[in-house]
């Protein structure tokens, strides 16, 4: 099975006032547990929305409310209405349009579509010029829907393409603390 017809969007909060207008049918908004709800949704009329919250964190800390396999439920979940919809434009957004994000839209363009795993997350390159996806997200998914891997697989061939296009990244991604995320 081919990856999803629908399109996809990845956004940070900054950049939600952009595509309010471009016909988007489906958001899910990834958010800190602190974080508002952002005011530019109200621009959005007729969407399905789905709102999660949890920090961008790929292991448990203190102060901060980790990823758990209940989110990646939730994620699912909203995946179950855009599957049903395949001419949908879906929008995923988190703070930045980073990490979260960029999973978030990974995993529901490989929902339904087992064996495209790394074709999925390849797509980021097109979809998002600066992503790097939360590991903690992508394992929780491979294990939901049965993957053995694959989601993994894909995510270290995505991060190994977009560092020979970037590979100053390599500095950034170990100045914030995530270097063993480094293929």
């Amino acid at each position: 099975m081919a990856l999803p017809p629908f399109k996809v969007t990845i956004c940070g909060i900054p950049e939600l006032p952009q595509h309010c207008a471009v016909g988007v049918s489906h958001v899910l908004s990834i958010i800190d547990t602190h974080e508002p709800r952002p005011p530019a949704l109200d621009g959005y009329s007729g969407i399905d929305h789905e709102l999660i919250r949890f920090d961008d964190v790929v292991a448990e800390y203190p102060g901060f409310e980790a990823c758990t396999p209940a989110h990646i439920e939730k994620v699912l979940a909203f995946g179950e209405r855009v599957h049903a919809r395949p001419d949908c434009h879906v929008l995923v957004h988190c703070h930045a349009g980073i990490s979260r994000s960029t999973a978030a839209a990974a995993i529901l363009m490989t929902q339904f579509a087992p064996g495209n795993e790394e074709e999925a997350f390849l797509k980021l390159l097109d979809l998002r010029k600066h992503g790097w996806p939360n590991t903690r997200m992508v394992e929780f998914a491979d294990t939901l829907l049965k993957r053995d891997g694959a989601m993994l697989r894909g995510l270290v061939a995505y991060r190994k393409a977009l560092l020979e296009v970037k590979p100053h990244l390599k500095e950034v991604v170990r100045n914030i603390g995530r270097g063993h995320e480094i293929p």
